[in-house]
């Protein structure tokens, strides 16, 4: 039984939450580099309302956890993603139109999908109308 392509799927998932991470941690450090700068500028005569800054930051820390969320959202859809995958094989695919049908041997996780290598060769989508006994 091959699960290779499998954790492949896992790894680029990993890069795509990675990758949304350090876009957030770039952001906020631009955040934060522009916050100094706004203060350094202000006039020291009518200087910015200390609640203004708290609630910018306030704000952009809201923004920096529901990034995170989504971080931990993508991990969790990866992982119950692969379990499904892995539940698969061995098990019984009928294509939507009943044309092509055989014994999974393989499941592919690819960005947009699954799909299932059967015992005879042929390559199914895991969409909606496939049956799986």
């Amino acid at each position: 039984m091959d699960v290779s392509p499998v954790s492949t799927g896992a790894a680029a998932a990993r890069s795509i939450a990675d990758t949304a991470a350090k876009k957030a941690t770039l952001d906020y450090d631009t955040f934060l580099t522009l916050l100094v700068q706004q203060m350094k500028s202000q006039d020291p005569t009518d200087p910015m309302d200390a609640t203004d800054q708290i609630a910018q930051l306030a704000t952009f820390s809201q923004v920096e956890q529901t990034i995170q969320t989504n971080k931990n959202l993508e991990n969790l859809l990866q992982s119950s993603t692969l379990s499904q995958a892995g539940s698969m094989i061995g098990r019984t695919l009928t294509s939507a139109d009943g044309t092509i049908s055989g014994e999974i041997e393989q499941v592919k996780v690819y960005a947009d999908g699954l799909m299932a290598l059967l015992k005879t060769g042929e390559q199914v989508p895991i969409s909606a109308g496939v049956t799986i006994s």
